[in-house]
């Protein structure tokens, strides 16, 4: 497949587009609820800010590595390693989860763009897969070949 090296690279730069993404929503949904004193269950406001924040950078973190292993994938043209494609794999099983619960939440658009985003993760998984060995038929007359039973 042509495609894969290219695919592998536009995958792995809407994963750093999307981690700086959702590392920003956090630190704006931190802001606010600093700002406007916000508190759930008697937890304190500073406790809360804190682990949006937290939160944010993590899972950040976690689509940077992703990006880190779609591109790995493009750049030495192989398929990922067993880890590293467990950690793909498990990319795509929450965008498809995450495109699930934005359909209802924020709308059909961001449903699009996770189910782009998954779109792009399963063709660099699926691209990238072990290659079957053709079948090559047997020489009949090749040394070490059996006899054909009508011989």
């Amino acid at each position: 497949m042509a495609a894969r090296r290219p695919v592998a690279v536009v995958t792995a730069v809407v994963l750093v587009l999307e981690a700086a993404g959702i590392a920003l929503l956090n630190w704006i949904l931190s802001v606010f609820v600093d700002r406007q004193q916000m508190s759930m269950a008697g937890l304190k406001t500073h406790a809360m800010s804190t682990g949006a924040w937290i939160g944010g950078l993590v899972f950040g973190f976690y689509l940077l590595f992703c990006a880190y292993l779609a591109l790995r994938c493009a750049v030495r043209d192989r398929a990922p390693g067993g880890f590293a494609r467990a950690v793909l794999i498990s990319c795509a099983v929450i965008h498809g989860v995450v495109g699930a619960f934005t359909v209802g939440l924020v709308g059909w658009a961001a449903f699009a763009g996770a189910m782009v985003t998954l779109g792009l993760l399963i063709f660099t998984l699926v691209a990238y897969g072990e290659p079957r060995p053709a079948p090559r038929p047997a020489e009949p007359d090749a040394p070490g070949a059996e006899p054909s039973p009508a011989a």
